[in-house]
This record gives C-alpha cells, structure tokens and sequence, in this order.
C-alpha cells in the first residue's frame, strides 16, 4: 500500500522527484504515484525540458526514460553527471529496453567518450511495479 510511504509531518519540506518521460500515461501514472505517497513530483515530455527543469529545483531523485524523441534519457543522463549541482542526485533509468540491452549500449558510448558515464543508480524496466518503484525511490533518497 502507498500509504506506507507517506511523510507524516506537515511542515517536513516535501522530497522533489523529476520525472522525465515522453509518454503522458506514464508522467501521469508516476506523478499520481508519488503524490499520493507524499513526495512533490514535477515532470518533463524530454531531456532538454528535463535537464531544465532540474537545473530549477535541484530535485531530490530523477527518474529518466532511456528512449525520448529529441534529446533522449542517455544524453540528460550524461548531463546530470557532469554538472557539478546535479552529479550527485540519484537517477533511476526506466524504459522498455531491457537492461543488458542498456548497459550494453551504454558501454558502446563509453569507448569513444572522453569522459565516460557511470551506470545509473537504478535501472526498471517498463511498466515498473508501483510498490518496487516507491521502495527504490524511497531508499535512493535516503541514501544521499
């Protein structure tokens, strides 16, 4: 249940998550989710408004779709890594792409990037479980 994850004190600032993700369905479906269970989510259609929007709030967790017309999940990723506010906030990739796939992908950029990427803190693929997704938000948060 959701409510397990709720922040019972009022005047606790609310944790910001980004949510990034070119599917409306899936912004709507997260952001419900973290609303509901007490978090203040904010959300981008595309990497370009993700990374803008992130330079805004500096927000507490980005969760990332891989595969995004324009600019896509992997170059906002690589972004956030190098951008000295942003490096250290945790960043759950979620996409239909299976995660070998991804980390395959991701290893191909790497060999001819001056400045390789890190693996993402989390990888889920689509449709995330909503309690295994509230629970690796949850932990990725209070890790930082």
């Amino acid at each position: 249940m959701a409510s397990n994850y709720k922040i019972e004190s009022p005047d606790m600032e609310k944790k910001k998550i980004l949510i990034v993700d070119d599917e409306m369905d899936m912004r709507i479906f997260m952001s419900t989710l973290f609303e509901t269970s007490g978090y203040e989510p904010l959300s981008a259609r595309d990497g370009k408004e993700g990374y803008r929007k992130a330079k805004e709030v500096i927000p507490d967790l980005v969760i990332l779709d891989v595969m995004m017309p324009g600019e896509g999940g992997v170059q906002m990723y690589r972004h956030l890594r190098t951008d000295e506010d942003l490096r250290t906030t945790p960043v759950i990739m979620l996409s239909a792409v299976g995660k070998k796939t991804y980390t395959h992908y991701l290893k191909m950029l790497n060999v001819r990037a001056d400045e390789p990427v890190p693996e993402p803190d989390a990888y889920l693929e689509k449709p995330p479980e909503p309690e295994e997704l509230l629970e690796l938000a949850k932990r990725l948060m209070r890790d930082t």
